[in-house]
């Protein structure tokens, strides 16, 4: 009986039946393992850099992080009218989520090859590890 299934026909048969199932299998597999690798990072700065680094930048890891976020602080400038002076010496401009009280929890430094050519997937994949209402700045270096 199983010797007739060995004819060409059959087996061509018994092929086209299971190709669907083994594609599915493959596709299953790669899902779950692109699962279990999400599920293994976290937001946590070493975890973020590396999940950044691995997927942009695999083989310089030139990507990194400053987990103390903005840390400038803020310099005012006063009008004649409120009568303070106030010597400005060296002023810097930074941007808003860089200053300390208000500012961005982190910063990603990321090259600028990596920034013109994949910004929107740098965004999406630092949006996917970060931990809810933490904010962030990427520089390009």
């Amino acid at each position: 009986m199983l010797v007739s299934l060995r004819k060409p026909i059959e087996l061509a048969v018994l092929y086209a039946y299971t190709k669907p199932l083994v594609t599915l299998q493959i596709k299953w597999l790669n899902y779950r393992r692109e699962n279990l690798y999400i599920l293994d990072h976290t937001g946590q700065i070493c975890r973020l850099r590396g999940a950044l680094n691995d997927k942009f930048d695999n083989e310089l890891r030139r990507i990194y992080i400053d987990g103390d976020g903005g840390a400038a602080e803020r310099t005012y400038i006063y009008t004649p009218a409120e009568n303070q002076t106030k010597y400005l010496g060296k002023l810097y401009l930074y941007n808003a989520l860089e200053f300390g009280d208000n500012g961005a929890d982190f910063i990603v430094y990321v090259p600028s090859e990596i920034m013109e050519t994949q910004n929107f997937e740098v965004r999406a994949q630092i949006d996917l590890y970060r931990a809810g209402g933490k904010r962030y700045l990427i520089i390009q270096i």
